[in-house]
């Protein structure tokens, strides 16, 4: 071999370790025309009853102007083997876009920070909650089991340059808020956030709590511990969040589709204003046992922004759901979505938990929404314990009046067999949105900066 002939070979290993080093975490794979790209979040550190809480800015994403198909995730450990949520209960993962100044560069905390406002925008969902719910994907424990695959012709259209504001780049970030339950007295108790188990009266800024505050997100907040038993040996480990991202390449075949998130606990009805307070709490009912009935129901009620054609729908709920839907204004049901929970001990059917939501995917143009049309939103809880931090969130795709009759719909093989549809982006949606909001609030008390997802 020649020394010109060694240079090649030399530069070319370097090209392909340079490739590996930057993919180390990705895995692609290319079928006809829809790309598949594997990641993991940084590392997770938990020990029994610990709370991971963090977000993680610029995390790794597909590139360039392009439809997003699907985006699923789970927690995995450090051979990338699923973990169970009766050992780690993912409260929520969120994925927020935003637009950072060229130039800026953030500074990482331990996977949390802030930055000045003027160098970084959210580029949110289009509503109907703006104060926390901005996400464009999420869930929680229901993730494994609920698809949130967006069938031909439609797609979620992000990358487009011509959004981009002058002198910003896009961005993407994670949120993940993790719950280690091995060895804990009450492990349901700790995924919903009681108070009494965290040893809470605080904020996580040192703010003292209302004393009715007996259960929620402030008090499980990043490093946090619930209470195990005595004695419990502590064995820390290292998890991730593995997200696997689908997407087509930008085309005008593709019809583009807009994400609303609706929160049961939205006060707009009576003030106005979508003031979204996230969670809420489920009393025991005292009556149940005469009754025969142990059903909790809250619901809210909001004028829709625009007019347009929904495609899919999935609602959030946690631990205690019977189930939520979405109403017309003129009483006809939107979509219906009820909790799956598992039965067993694998990690996919854990017993108690929620392990998927069902989802609803209307025959193209047969679910309508007038601009303006006022819809309401219910959430049923069983009431035969009380639950605390609770969430009714509901998420819709819809394709706007305007942009629809420019697109011939063409629905893919894939929309006519029965699958499981999440709402790409939800809540769990909520979930996900509870821990923004905290994050909001919070940020707004340092001076000059604010969090991305204000």
């Amino acid at each position: 071999m020649t020394l010109g002939g060694q240079g090649v070979v030399i530069a070319l290993t370097i090209l392909i370790l340079a490739a590996y080093a930057q993919n180390s975490k990705a895995q692609t794979t290319f079928e006809n025309g829809l790309k598949t790209m594997v990641y993991s979040s940084p590392k997770i550190i938990q020990h029994p009853g610990s709370v991971s809480n963090k977000f993680y800015y610029d995390i790794e994403f597909p590139k360039g102007h392009i439809a997003i198909k699907s985006f699923n995730a789970e927690v995995v450990d450090e051979a990338g083997n699923p973990v169970s949520l009766q050992e780690t209960y993912l409260h929520h993962w969120v994925a927020v876009r935003y637009y950072e100044r060229i130039g800026v560069e953030g500074k990482n905390h331990n996977g949390n920070h802030g930055f000045h406002k003027s160098d970084f925008l959210i580029a949110g969902n289009a509503g109907v909650c703006n104060n926390g719910l901005t996400q464009f994907f999420g869930l929680g424990s229901e993730t494994r089991k609920t698809s949130t695959h967006i069938p031909d012709p439609y797609g979620i259209e992000v990358g487009n340059p011509l959004e981009v504001p002058s002198g910003y780049e896009e961005k993407w970030m994670l949120n993940i808020h993790a719950i280690d339950t091995r060895g804990a007295v009450d492990a349901m108790g700790c995924t919903e956030c009681r108070c009494n188990l965290y040893n809470v009266t605080n904020d996580e800024y040192g703010r003292p709590l209302n004393p009715n505050y007996v259960g929620g997100l402030y008090c499980c907040y990043d490093k946090t511990q619930c209470k195990v038993k005595n004695g419990l040996q502590s064995v820390e480990r290292n998890l991730y969040l593995k997200y696997t991202v689908k997407w087509v390449d930008w085309s005008d075949s593709i019809v583009p589709v807009k994400i609303f998130i609706f929160d049961v606990t939205d006060t707009w009805e009576k003030t106005g204003i979508h003031d979204c307070l996230i969670e809420y709490n489920v009393e025991q009912s005292t009556s149940g046992i005469a009754t025969n009935d142990y059903t909790s129901t809250r619901r809210s009620s909001v004028s829709f922004p625009i007019a347009g054609d929904v495609v899919y729908g999935v609602a959030h709920q946690h631990s205690g759901g019977i189930g939520s839907a979405l109403y017309k204004q003129d009483g006809r049901v939107i979509c219906s979505s009820t909790p799956i929970y598992g039965k067993g001990n694998d990690v996919g059917d854990e017993a108690g938990y929620i392990v998927g939501m069902s989802t609803c995917y209307p025959r193209p143009g047969s679910v309508k929404i007038a601009k303006g049309e006022t819809l309401t939103l219910v959430s049923n809880y069983s009431s035969e314990k009380s639950h605390t931090g609770v969430m009714g969130l509901f998420y819709i795709l819809v394709v706007e009046s305007s942009l629809e009759s420019n697109y011939p719909v063409q629905v893919h093989e894939d929309v006519k067999a029965p699958i499981f549809l999440w709402g790409v982006a939800v809540f769990g949606l909520a979930i996900c949105a509870a821990a923004l909001v905290a994050y909001q609030r919070r940020k707004q008390s340092e001076d000059g900066y604010q969090s991305i997802a204000a």
